[in-house]
């Protein structure tokens, strides 16, 4: 039998669970039940696991390991060991149960400066640009690029448009972009050169909140269109 996955170890106190080369939802949910796991068994040895898009970083305390380590293995050979027994059990799961986050947009105008030139890239109106862009559910990945950034997947290629040549020095916090086939929501003001098509009045990242983010990897996002002054009305409340 084939093996699904591959391990390798990433400096001398962390193990990666290599799951493939190409990015899929089949793939994600792998990675969401290897994270399921470890969230609510953690063993004493482990320090920090790291998701990704087709992989699975576990840090692991090697002298944690000497010490209880009977058979005398190296901590990688015992980690790897470990994850050998695991991973076939954990690894036939082909869906996950999705939590799904509304996130509402106010589209254009100062909200979103780059949605005329993605909607003349694509030969759209900007209302098509709208329509497509929430008319989509988009899976979240994985976090990452800044605190709460959200890889998402799922864009139709009909409203991509290249990064900016030039990026801005400074993208406003909660603004939504589109880079090539990608979307995403800055959750803090940044540099960046994605193409600016909106704003939410969510806060992604709230750093005093527990958890401070609010998506995580595996969540469905869908893009609400809301008009200006529902957008400042959120925000005054907020």
């Amino acid at each position: 039998m084939t093996l699904e996955y591959q391990l390798f170890p990433l400096g001398d106190q962390a193990i990666t669970i290599e799951l493939g080369h190409e990015i899929s939802e089949e793939i994600h949910y792998k990675v969401q039940a290897i994270a399921a796991y470890f969230e609510h068994n953690q063993p004493d040895w482990l320090i920090d696991y790291t998701p990704a898009f087709t992989s699975f970083t576990l840090f692991y305390d090697a002298f944690c390991i000497y010490k209880q380590n009977e058979e005398n293995q190296l901590p990688y050979r015992f980690v790897s060991t470990f994850l050998q027994r695991l991973l076939p059990t954990l690894l036939h799961v082909t869906t996950s149960k999705s939590r799904i986050v509304e996130i509402p947009v106010c589209y254009g105008g100062e909200l979103g400066p780059d949605l005329n030139y993605v909607a003349e890239y694509n030969h759209l109106m900007p209302e098509e640009v709208i329509n497509i862009h929430s008319g989509t559910d988009y899976l979240v990945y994985m976090l990452g690029f800044a605190p709460g950034f959200p890889y998402l997947g799922g864009m139709p290629e009909k409203i991509a448009a290249p990064r900016k040549q030039v990026p801005r020095l400074s993208v406003p916090a909660r603004s939504v972009g589109i880079a090539g086939r990608q979307t995403g929501v800055y959750p803090i003001e940044t540099p960046g050169g994605w193409q600016i098509i909106g704003q939410t009045p969510l806060e992604l990242f709230k750093p005093n909140s527990n958890p401070p983010t609010l998506l995580k990897s595996g969540d469905l996002i869908r893009f609400i269109p809301i008009e200006y002054e529902q957008f400042s009305n959120w925000r005054t409340f907020a």
